[in-house]
């Protein structure tokens, strides 16, 4: 698999096709990921609650964020890898945000960050871009803002904030981002923004008409069960697949079948015999 960059993205958009982008926390998820030839993976602070267990993302820092970055780096050396920027590490000033950009991508070697906002981040980005940190931008449903939005709500349901979305995208295009990640919104618009756009978009939640999909391992696997939003489609149940295996290994266990004589190591038999008679 060919190192793929930000140039490579822009390319399939040129050419309609079609990326693919997933999240990955650890090492063997990355592995898992670039072997089935995932363009994009992002490190996202979902992890608070899909690995962590957090009620949501907030707790989430950057002290946190940057091992597991780094670990699928090493597992996905190839794939476009983003950092998620854990909230308060860009909100509080310029500067902070340039601090904590630096990092993921000087100590885990992010090919760009992620950050939640629209117009009233392009200033940060703007800056962040400047100091030559990749940015892509995160509009729709954030996160991270859900207490100031009453929930987790589509976003751009009627014309008024539809129109803001649009406008949300535009200046932050100009403001210099890579990329542009909408989340939960109709796919009216996020068709119409993707078409306005001439850099990639990547959609969770927001249709098929953007140039690639996004969703948490998690989720598409079966491996978190506190609750399903729309958007997800499981694609596999590995989670109910780990549960069988687990109550397999219990159940031989307890009725002494494991381990099994394949499963042990043996010594001679003479040398088994004089151990016994010794401890007798």
């Amino acid at each position: 698999m060919a190192k793929i960059t930000i140039q490579t993205l822009r390319e399939k958009k040129a050419k309609g096709e079609k990326m693919t982008f997933l999240t990955a926390y650890d090492y063997p998820f990355a592995i898992l990921e670039q072997k089935a030839g995932i363009d994009v993976i992002l490190v996202g602070d979902s992890m608070g609650m899909v690995v962590l267990g957090y009620d949501s993302t907030l707790p989430v820092t950057m002290d946190l964020m940057i091992p597991h970055v780094k670990a699928v780096r090493l597992g996905a050396p190839d794939v476009y890898l983003v950092g998620d920027m854990p909230y308060m590490s860009y909100q509080v000033s310029k500067s902070e945000a340039i601090k904590n950009g630096g990092r993921f991508m000087a100590e885990a070697g992010c090919d760009a960050v992620k950050l939640e906002g629209g117009r009233e981040m392009s200033g940060t980005i703007k800056a962040m871009t400047d100091a030559t940190i990749p940015v892509m931008a995160h509009i729709g449903l954030t996160p991270q803002a859900a207490a100031q939005l009453g929930g987790f709500k589509a976003q751009g349901r009627d014309i008024k904030t539809a129109q803001r979305l649009v406008e949300d995208a535009r200046i932050l295009e100009d403001a210099g981002v890579c990329s542009l990640l909408m989340e939960g919104v109709p796919a009216e618009l996020a068709e119409i923004i993707t078409d306005r756009c001439s850099v990639p978009t990547f959609g969770i939640g927001a249709g098929p008409h953007c140039d690639g999909q996004v969703l948490v391992i998690h989720d598409m696997i079966g491996m978190f069960d506190r609750y399903t939003p729309k958007f997800v489609k499981k694609f596999r149940e590995i989670g109910k697949e780990i549960v069988i295996a687990l109550e397999d290994f219990k159940k031989e266990v307890t009725e002494g079948k494991f381990p099994a004589k394949e499963h042990c190591y043996a010594m001679p038999e003479e040398v088994a015999e004089e151990l016994r008679r010794l401890y007798k």
